[in-house]
């Protein structure tokens, strides 16, 4: 008689997810596709050659061992094709290798591996439990990284972080650049050291990586040196404007490192500090009200905006008015910028929602990370992001800052005085 009522129990380790096998089966039949089609088009290439009997001299031989990649939803099962020069020996100079770019020979791990490993080493999980954690993630077979594999990967990392950081920088030039000191939750030796950021547009409008160290968020002896760093790096050129938070040591050492370039505070932290110093009854009309300036069509509305807003509350919240006061020009700096590139120059946003992953990926843990792993961990975190990060909107009035092209209201200067004599018509 059957046992039917007998329920066959999941071991420790064991995992009975269809859903994921599923997608596990779908991975191997997509990447065996994409593979098979990248060797077609190698044998294509090389159709036109043939051996002395006339028969086509690179031709496919078989499959490889079967190996497993890790990948961010397990260990995928993949069988590379074999392809075969039969007109040159293998130690002949011109002997014809088929190595597929979608899967290296030796790839063992895809970047999304990569970008995990250093979130759990920041969460807290110490080198010994890595394989429990990823068994748990990915499924049974990925204990295959162990403690002495991390190890080597963290020195890896920590190798890249500090070849990056020795980089030339002669042949790069950055129109915008964004500054920030970013607090994580990071097991960090120092809980008062930051990490000193620095985002800048290139002329093409991609956003970059530029500046990356742990510093004070307020000093501007560690700001100094980062931007004197870039400097002795090649980086000779100073950007057209620079957006940080107004409360950064960074302004100081900026003014005397790149003293020509413009200043934008970020309209997200000013209105911050200044509703902060508003009773919270305040706060909502006082929000919309600072929105009034920073969302105004031209420099002029915007002026009229803050004047409202200055004479509305200096009376009772003094305090409030001041905080926006002091900074009246550079709040307003990005008027006379392209005005697709306004959304982009009003906030730190570049940095913040890049770090604001980083941040929900970190925790506080017993022991510590001493401050270069933890620069490197990061960093590889930050590496992953960029490749997401979108272009500039109108990146093709970026060469025209170049130039020395002049803006007012988000205008080209010679259109803004084309077009006031046709509204002047009208």
């Amino acid at each position: 008689m059957p046992n039917d009522n007998v329920v066959r129990l999941i071991q420790p380790g064991a995992f009975d997810d269809q859903l994921t096998e599923v997608l596990r089966n779908g991975a191997r039949a997509l990447l065996a596709q994409a593979v098979e089609a990248e060797v077609a088009g190698f044998l294509d290439k090389h159709a036109d050659l043939k051996i002395e009997d006339g028969r086509a001299r690179v031709v496919r031989h078989g499959h490889l061992p079967e190996r497993a990649v890790m990948t961010g939803i397990g260990p995928v099962a993949v069988k590379q094709p074999r392809v075969r020069d039969r007109g040159a020996p293998a130690d002949d100079p011109g002997h014809i290798r088929f190595s597929p770019a979608i899967l290296p020979p030796y790839m063992r791990r895809s970047k999304s591996i990569e970008t995990l490993l250093p979130i759990l080493y920041l969460k807290g999980i110490s080198t010994g439990d890595f394989s429990e954690a990823l068994a748990a993630l990915l499924g049974k077979d990925a204990a295959g990284l162990s403690a002495s594999a991390i190890g080597r990967l963290k020195d890896g990392w920590q190798d890249e972080h500090a070849t990056w950081q020795k980089r030339d920088l002669s042949a790069r030039r950055y129109v915008y650049v964004w500054a920030d000191g970013i607090h994580l939750e990071a097991r960090l030796e120092d809980e008062k050291q930051c990490i000193l950021v620095l985002i800048g547009a290139t002329p093409e409008g991609r956003k970059e990586l530029v500046g990356f160290t742990d510093g004070a968020r307020e000093s501007a002896h560690d700001w100094r040196e980062l931007l004197l760093d870039l400097k002795r790096r090649g980086l000779d050129v100073s950007p057209e404007l620079m957006v940080a938070d107004g409360a950064l040591g960074f302004w100081k050492a900026a003014s005397e490192v790149w003293p020509k370039a413009a200043e934008q505070r970020c309209w997200v932290h000013k209105t911050a500090n200044v509703l902060a110093k508003l009773p919270k009854s305040q706060q909502p009309k006082a929000k919309r009200a600072l929105q009034e300036i920073w969302m105004a069509e031209t420099k002029a509305a915007a002026e009229v905006a803050f004047e409202a807003f200055i004479e509305s509350y200096t009376l009772k919240y003094e305090k409030a008015a001041d905080c926006l006061r002091k900074d009246r020009d550079a709040l307003l700096a990005f008027y006379d910028f392209p005005a697709e590139h306004w959304k982009h120059l009003r906030t730190t946003n570049p940095i913040e929602s890049t770090f604001a992953t980083v941040r929900h990926r970190t925790i506080r843990a017993k022991g510590c990370l001493s401050n270069r792993t933890a620069l490197a961990m990061v960093f590889k975190l930050v590496e992953g992001a960029q490749k997401s990060w979108r272009r500039l909107d109108g990146h093709n009035q970026l060469p025209k800052l170049i130039l020395g092209v002049k803006f007012a209201d988000g205008l080209e200067v010679a259109d803004k005085a084309i077009r006031q004599p046709a509204t002047a018509a009208a």
